[in-house]
């Protein structure tokens, strides 16, 4: 866990003034985890979305299960459809999701193990989205490349 990143992504926040949540699917909170590891996180940390099933995506973020259909969960318009709905249901001003294959098994030839969608969302602002293609070997190696990824994430754009 980047505790010294997760601690610039809270000072940045607290600076400008704005809460911070994350819709997290292969990571299953652990974003969310590394913000709240530190004092004083509850200035700027709102809520996490933990929403690992398709019907938590749906129930919870608002994701239309025929873009879940259409696309696969994970997916870049998945991902978009997740942070989007994050910063609906919350009081944050900036967002971030992750949807991913951690491994070790259901992966295909087009959506490989390593393979994870983000998106980050700023009020105001449009959505970005990034896919990444990691390589770590294992399925921790996955979940730790993501969470530092979607940390980076926040950082750039509160930055």
């Amino acid at each position: 866990m980047n505790l010294k990143l997760a601690q610039q992504v809270l000072d940045l926040a607290r600076e400008a003034g704005i809460k911070v949540t994350a819709a997290e699917s292969c990571t299953g909170g652990l974003v969310m985890a590394a913000l709240t590891e530190l004092a004083g996180a509850s200035d700027v940390v709102d809520r996490g979305f933990v929403t690992y099933s398709n019907a938590a995506k749906s129930e919870m973020l608002g994701v239309a299960p025929e873009l879940i259909t259409a696309h696969g969960a994970v997916s870049q318009a998945v991902a978009q459809a997740m942070v989007e709905g994050a910063l609906a249901r919350s009081q944050a001003g900036v967002a971030v999701s992750i949807t991913g294959i951690a491994g070790p098994g259901g992966g295909t030839a087009e959506k490989p193990v390593g393979l994870v969608w983000f998106a980050l969302a700023r009020t105001g602002e449009p959505t970005v989205t990034l896919e990444k293609r990691f390589t770590e070997p294992t399925r921790a190696g996955v979940r730790t490349a993501s969470v530092e990824t979607a940390l980076e994430l926040l950082r750039d754009a509160l930055a």
